[in-house]
């Protein structure tokens, strides 16, 4: 047989110089070649014990304990009881499944629903968290969407509100401090497609006439793109909305692209980290909305836990929130504000003695010991769930049209984000990738520090003694003049 070339480059088979073939005997692969089969023919009958199975997600296995000893399942088929007919025809698919696998795409970071239907086809673990057997279909995408549509905005609303009362339960609800903040999702809509509101036509039948009066009588898209470039105001959402999602709004995301996008709020508790409010808006700042949606929130936790819940004593944000109505407003309520202040230069308070009296006591505030700190933990604490729901959880870009829908997404997807503050708690890790990267580092970390030990260990033991000093006086030797 004639050697290859990797083959002849091998340390023993440079030995044999000169000879162009070789013994078959001494020739022998680290392992057989088997081969694919061509054509499979199924068998009629298996049995459930000889199906393959594989050992559960150490993170899912634990979250379905604390899932099922306090009773989700009950829980979600009792709210959603009116929500399924008779049992005629094909079966829906049951709450406890359907809230679990909208929960998988916070923990999988998927962003769409069909995404979510076939991870839950492929993986064993998330099988078995979300409770399917080996010899049971998983659920189809439409299935997933068209039980988020019969489900109503409330029932997803009480499922954050039951996962908010277990974490108060466990302590990681307070209550006294919120920090509030809005992010960007970027709709599911084109801004080439964009219609007129008061007239219905697109943008490119809106700068034809303002063309064709200008002296171009069959102006070209470029033509069009030139004159456009010199209209002032020309992205006002007031005046254009999306025929197929008009909740979108026209925004300049935060890389500087133009995009329909929606906004979504949250209310973070900064003594824990928990989500305790969440809403989506056009507006970026409509503290109005979310922050009674937080009291009602921290209410509800109240009525179940023995501990003292405060329902929002003290509000954290920045300067993008800062007005004079709405701190006289907050201050009416009973509110401390915390609140950037923008460099405005001077102002006028003519007739605006309460104004400024709000004003010049949120002043104060921010810029005392306590305040200092609220605003640093503010950049810490309201960023991380930002990073969590949008960046690793997939939520950045929506595949869901109109507020309603989108936040039914977001309530599962934010009780998930505190689902993994109590398994970050109780575990150290948050979600499975975050689990499996902790055990990673502590192992990195022992085998460091014994490898380091072994090191100092074998050093010492191979230092060569130190020489013998040479003969030196005594000092009484070295003070003692020299004869003459």
């Amino acid at each position: 047989m004639n050697l290859r070339s990797e083959e002849a480059s091998s340390p023993w088979c440079k030995s044999l110089k000169g000879i162009d073939t070789i013994d078959p005997a001494y020739y022998t692969p680290g392992m057989s070649r088997g081969k694919r089969q061509r054509a499979r023919q199924p068998t009629m009958w298996v049995a459930t014990t000889a199906l393959p199975t594989a050992a559960s997600h150490s993170f899912y296995a634990r979250l379905n304990q604390l899932l099922a000893e306090h009773g989700l399942d009950d829980f979600v088929e009792g709210v959603c009881a009116s929500f399924y007919g008779a049992t005629r025809g094909r079966p829906g698919l049951p709450p406890g499944i359907y809230f679990r696998l909208l929960m998988v795409g916070y923990f999988e970071g998927l962003d769409s629903e069909r995404g979510i239907a076939w991870r839950a086809a492929d993986s064993f673990a998330l099988r078995d968290f979300v409770g399917l057997g080996l010899e049971e279909a998983p659920p189809d995408h439409s299935t997933i969407s068209r039980t988020r549509r019969l489900i109503d905005l409330e029932a997803h609303r009480a499922v954050f509100t039951w996962v908010l009362q277990y974490l108060g339960g466990s302590g990681l609800v307070k209550g006294k401090t919120l920090g509030i903040d809005a992010t960007t999702l970027e709709a599911n809509a084109a801004l080439r497609s964009v219609v007129r509101r008061a007239t219905g036509e697109r943008y490119q039948e809106f700068l034809t006439p303002l063309a064709q009066a200008s002296g171009i009588e069959t102006p070209r898209r470029a033509a069009l793109a030139r004159i456009d470039r010199k209209r002032k105001k020309k992205g006002a959402s007031r005046d254009w909305t999306h025929p197929h999602d008009p909740d979108a709004r026209i925004t300049k995301m935060k890389d500087g692209r133009t995009r329909l996008a929606h906004k979504a709020e949250h209310a973070v508790d900064l003594e824990t980290g928990a989500i305790v409010g969440i809403t989506v808006q056009g507006d970026p700042t409509t503290i109005e909305t979310t922050l009674p949606e937080a009291v009602e929130q921290l209410e509800a936790v109240a009525a179940v836990t023995d501990d003292a819940v405060s329902t929002g004593d003290e509000v954290v944000t920045d300067k993008g929130y800062h007005s004079k109505q709405r701190l006289l407003e907050l201050q009416a309520l009973g509110v401390w504000t915390y609140i950037s202040e923008p460099d405005r230069g001077p102002q006028g308070w003519v007739e605006q003695r309460a104004e400024r009296a709000a004003v010049y006591a949120n002043r104060r505030r921010i810029r005392g010991a306590r305040g200092k700190r609220l605003l640093r933990r503010r950049g810490e604490l309201l960023e991380r769930p930002n990073a969590l729901l949008y960046e690793t959880g997939g939520l950045r870009r929506t595949h869901l049209r109109g507020h309603a829908n989108i936040l039914k997404r977001l309530l599962v997807h934010a009780s998930g984000c505190n689902l993994g503050l109590l398994m970050r708690t109780l575990g150290g890790g948050g979600t499975p990738p975050s689990l499996q990267g902790r055990a990673a580092a502590v192992i990195a970390t022992v085998v460091a520090l014994w490898t380091l030990v072994t090191d100092v260990w074998t050093s010492r033991r191979r230092r060569p003694s130190p020489p013998a000093p040479p003969f030196a006086p005594s000092h009484r030797h070295e003070l003692r003049p020299a004869l003459a």
